[in-house]
């Protein structure tokens, strides 16, 4: 297993569900789970970077380290970098970007996409994939689909429904009112049995001197239209390794709604 070090971004400035790293769930902050959950992955140093005090000291009263970073961030990547700079980690260290509102990410998968950077020395940043069988994810702006080459690497990320079949126009486009995909572009292991489709996940690694140099290129095009960061990695002509795996990750936190269910998954998990 590689040595890596997995850092998580939080910030109170939600619009959605203000003071959203401190949300109680089952006696604990989220962050506090989120952490507790890396921990759990194998890395040799987890922390979580803020620009809050409060979540800071709330980290330190349950043996979370926390750095705190400058208000001024733009997005998570951002803030990662900078704490991942005062840690003073080598250039050579794998830095994985856990998302602080999931409070039921499964170590395995942190682990793992540690692991798929570590073994494909072309890549500069990793991620994850996981199959699409629900048409209506397939047409929804919300779920972001990604498009692997032979390597399986990242060639681009978007919001519409990609790769889109020349000759599936209408039954893709009657599939958009139902819950099921057609046959031919349904994931498959049969390289003759279509082009499938596969939904983003959001979680990163990153090579340590990759970090810092993705957060200082500028904003792309393709990024400001899309509203996806990563797409400025592909603008730069950067390696995207990705790692496929079989089943959504858990839910994660955005609104009330999802914090209730989470609330109640883990209290029947207990």
């Amino acid at each position: 297993m590689p040595d890596f070090a997995a850092l998580i971004p939080a910030r109170r400035a939600s619009t959605r569900l203000p003071d959203k790293p401190l949300a109680d769930i089952a006696g604990l902050p989220m962050v506090v789970h989120v952490a507790r959950r890396a921990q759990q992955s194998g890395a040799s140093r987890v922390a979580v970077a803020t620009d809050d005090a409060q979540i800071a000291a709330v980290c330190a009263a349950h043996g979370v380290e926390a750095i705190l970073t400058d208000s001024r961030h733009a997005s998570g990547t951002d803030r990662i970098a900078e704490a991942a700079a005062q840690l003073a980690l080598p250039d050579t260290a794998l830095v994985v970007n856990v998302q602080g509102d999931e409070p039921l990410i499964d170590p395995t998968l942190i682990r793992a996409c540690a692991e798929r950077l570590a073994n494909d020395p072309q890549a500069d940043i990793a991620t994850a994939a996981h199959p699409i069988f629900d048409a209506a994810d397939v047409f929804n702006p919300n779920v972001v689909k990604v498009v692997l080459d032979a390597r399986q690497h990242a060639l681009f990320f978007s919001r519409a429904p990609i790769p889109w079949r020349r000759d599936a126009f209408a039954p893709m486009s009657a599939a958009a009112g139902s819950s099921a995909l057609p046959p031919e572009s349904s994931p498959s292991g049969d390289p003759q049995a279509g082009l499938p489709f596969w939904r983003h996940v959001g979680i990163y690694a990153y090579r340590m001197h990759a970090l810092q140099r993705f957060h200082r290129l500028p904003p792309c095009p393709l990024e400001l239209a899309e509203a996806l960061e990563q797409l400025r990695a592909l603008w730069h002509g950067w390696h995207i390794a990705v790692l496929k795996v079989q089943t959504p990750p858990a839910p994660g936190v955005d609104t009330p709604e999802d914090l209730a269910r989470v609330r109640r998954l883990i209290q029947n998990a207990a």
